[in-house]
């Protein structure tokens, strides 16, 4: 099956780009991806737009997906804006919205270079000023993503959140998620509970990637190259995109450094502030900590669900879902910590 796919995407490339002839160098199914299928294509071109040895990454449906996921055509148009707005991401090449072509909707991109391994990044031997310029790098990429903001014609597929609140719509989104689960949550309940007495004044609505932590951005060295896996975007309150980086589920160990893993808050609310001359509130950041914790228990109820059902046989999926009863205590240790700190 796989050189099968590597003889449909090469063909769909050469077409795409008025190659004479597309040869396979490597193609391989990319680590991740528990959502989509990922593949990496080097082909040898002659002639068209794009001659000799080229990098790709085609993105492809799963057999099976999570509610809160866009499409891939979605996707794409999002990931098109995003470069066009200056944020390092994959350059986003052709879209193929025939099913007919490999079996499922898929679209093309460059390849970065470097690696996202988070448990990498979180154990490399970094200094503390290439910590400090990480960081500081990864709240300037917040900074360009979030000047887009609505209305946008080419993104009028993304719903405007409820009252113009994003954080009570997501409460509310994640009431139904938890009562189309059909089992009982104590925990996630009370968080809820917690999230909507303790809304903070929200922020403009921009353009959030929704899924911007330490696994899902590429670095060679202290040098980041891509921002990756846009499927998750909304139109939602800046402080979201912060939030999610800074919750302790992707710190992968080092609890110590509140930004993934990799460094301090402070370096990241400076880069952000830096580009885009505003300053971000960091006890609204630290409340879409405690949303980003019972969003991603969510996603692995769901996750797990998948596998349960039938659906999708995977162990990932499977182990994804044994992940929540550690968020649960996360979440009753972070929002005593806050409680505590007022």
């Amino acid at each position: 099956m796989m050189s099968a796919f590597a003889d449909i995407f090469s063909t769909f490339i050469a077409g795409k780009t008025g190659a004479r002839s597309a040869e396979v160098i490597e193609f391989d199914k990319l680590s991740g991806g528990a959502i989509q299928d990922n593949f990496g294509l080097t082909l040898d071109l002659e002639g068209g737009s794009r001659t000799r040895r080229q990098e790709f990454v085609v993105r492809q449906d799963a057999p099976s997906g999570v509610s809160e996921s866009l499409s891939r055509p979605e996707e794409f148009r999002v990931l098109q804006a995003a470069f066009k707005a200056g944020v390092t991401a994959p350059e986003p090449l052709w879209l193929c919205e025939d099913p007919e072509v490999s079996g499922r909707v898929f679209y093309v991109m460059t390849r970065a270079g470097g690696s996202a391994s988070p448990r990498k990044l979180v154990k490399a031997d970094f200094t503390d000023e290439q910590r400090r310029k990480i960081v500081r790098r990864l709240g300037a990429e917040l900074a360009r993503l979030h000047t887009i903001r609505p209305p946008q014609a080419s993104l009028a597929f993304l719903v405007l959140p409820d009252q113009g609140d994003p954080a009570l719509s997501r409460v509310a989104l994640y009431r139904r998620y938890l009562n189309q689960i059909g089992e009982p949550h104590p925990v996630l309940e009370w968080a809820l509970n917690w999230l909507e007495d303790n809304v903070p004044e929200p922020g403009p609505t921009v353009l959030c990637h929704c899924d911007f932590r330490t696994g899902n951005y590429m670095m060679d060295g202290d040098e980041l190259t891509a921002v990756l896996d846009w499927e998750f975007a909304a139109w939602s309150d800046p402080c979201e995109d912060l939030g999610w980086l800074c919750c302790r589920s992707w710190r992968f160990g080092a609890d110590d450094r509140e930004v993934g893993g990799i460094g301090d808050k402070q370096d990241l609310l400076d880069g952000y502030r830096e580009v885009s001359g505003t300053g971000l509130d960091p006890a609204a950041v630290s409340y879409w900590e405690v949303m980003a914790l019972v969003r991603w228990a969510m996603i692995a109820l769901q996750q797990s669900r998948r596998h349960m059902s039938g659906e999708q046989r995977s162990l990932e999926l499977a182990l994804t879902g044994r992940m929540v009863a550690q968020m649960e205590l996360d979440l009753l240790n972070q929002i005593q910590e806050l409680e505590d700190g007022q």
